[in-house]
């Protein structure tokens, strides 16, 4: 008798992988960062986490107006209460203790309004960007033509874990993906996933985009909670493999954005490497003085009614949107001047654009964040701030 134990795949995460130069330099102004995601080209390659602590539509404007996007959450306080910011202040202003309890009564007691998603829409749109906007599987069906007839530009579906083949004792609570795609009159993206398989039959519905990523965002407590999740390098390099694969029999390209786990501008530059087009971070964002947290970040799960799986952290205030997303930046950790950064590492790297920036080598460098940092790692500064 032959037996066989199952066998452990081995996961990297950023933070255990470099970036190694290639044969050759360039002029910064020869770099070209924008990405196209959902018809939407993005000067920066990065969107806004779909969260309440992060996207506001005066958030959104600023991200649209500094080249990036920002997602807003259908199902939070913006579409639940007509002044959201008097709620944003009791939630950042609650005990540690007593926060879940907080938000559990927030986001239960009024239900999400077709007028209000109507409002923030427009919101949005009288400042001249696009309008990009986010809802659960359960919401979509209901959600989704809202959206587009507001003038919403995207609709992206996403919950922590999503795949083509949902199985339920309920045929009404069923969301075909290809239906909805065919039906709805602007794109739809989706997430999040960390596999090849499920990316490959994902892309097959008529999705225009893809989120990469569980578990691994700053507030997110799903690994800890239901120990599912994939370290991003990996889940990043796995799909691509898929979306490449599905581009090479079918000559449709379906860009990938990397969800979660991004702490500074290396790990965005990292992802893009990896094979992501763009990268979707929250906690960066909120720690923003217009960010509508005040300075604390939550996960969407975290006001779950049976099985909360988020934290509410506090990320402070350290500058503007826009020196956050354009500089100049006032700090040497990476939390500020993303566009900066990204066109600094392409130039380094001898990548012109993000086609040649998905080529350039990627090694295992477990020693990448401590090798030589023992002063700043003593005293908690640049890397260790």
């Amino acid at each position: 008798m032959s037996i066989t134990p199952k066998e452990l795949k081995r996961a990297y995460g950023l933070n255990e992988i470099a970036l190694v130069p290639s044969q050759k330099t360039i002029d910064i102004d020869m770099v070209n960062i924008t990405s196209t995601i959902g018809g939407i080209k993005l000067p920066i390659p990065i969107i806004a986490s779909a969260m309440d602590s992060v996207v506001s539509p005066k958030t959104a404007g600023l991200l649209g107006q500094y080249g990036g996007l920002g997602i807003l959450n259908l199902e939070g306080v913006q579409t639940r209460y007509e002044n959201p910011d008097e709620i944003l202040k009791k939630i950042a202003n609650v005990s540690k203790s007593d926060y879940v309890s907080l938000m559990q009564e927030i986001y239960k007691e009024n239900k999400i309004r077709d007028d209000l998603i109507k409002d923030r829409i427009t919101e949005i749109k009288l400042q001249g960007v696009p309008v990009a906007v986010s809802s659960t599987p359960q919401n979509a069906l209901h959600l989704g033509p809202i959206a587009a007839e507001a003038g919403a530009d995207i609709f992206l579906i996403q919950s922590t874990v999503v795949s083509p083949n949902f199985h339920t004792k309920n045929n009404n609570k069923a969301l075909n993906l290809s239906t909805f795609c065919k039906e709805m009159t602007i794109p739809v993206l989706v997430g999040n996933t960390t596999t090849a398989d499920v990316t490959y039959e994902l892309l097959k519905t008529g999705i225009q985009g893809i989120f990469v990523g569980i578990g691994p965002g700053a507030a997110c407590t799903t690994r800890g909670v239901l120990g599912i999740g994939v370290p991003m390098a990996t889940s990043i390099i796995d799909c691509v493999a898929a979306r490449n694969q599905y581009q090479k029999e079918t000559g449709q390209y379906i860009p990938i954005i990397a969800d979660g786990g991004i702490v500074n501008s290396g790990d965005i530059c990292k992802a893009l490497a990896c094979g992501a087009d763009a990268v979707m971070i929250g906690s960066p964002i909120a720690r923003s003085f217009e960010a509508p947290g005040n300075g604390f970040h939550w996960g969407m799960a975290t006001p779950n009614a049976v099985l909360p799986r988020g934290a509410r952290i506090e990320v402070g205030q350290i500058a503007s949107l826009e020196t956050i997303m354009i500089g100049p930046s006032h700090s040497d950790d990476g939390s500020q001047n993303f566009e900066g950064a990204i066109k600094t590492c392409f130039a380094t790297l001898g990548a012109e654009n993000m086609k040649e920036m998905h080529n350039i080598d990627v090694v295992i460098a477990p020693s990448l964040l401590t090798e030589g940092k023992i002063y700043q790692k003593a005293q908690s500064l640049g890397m260790y701030k």
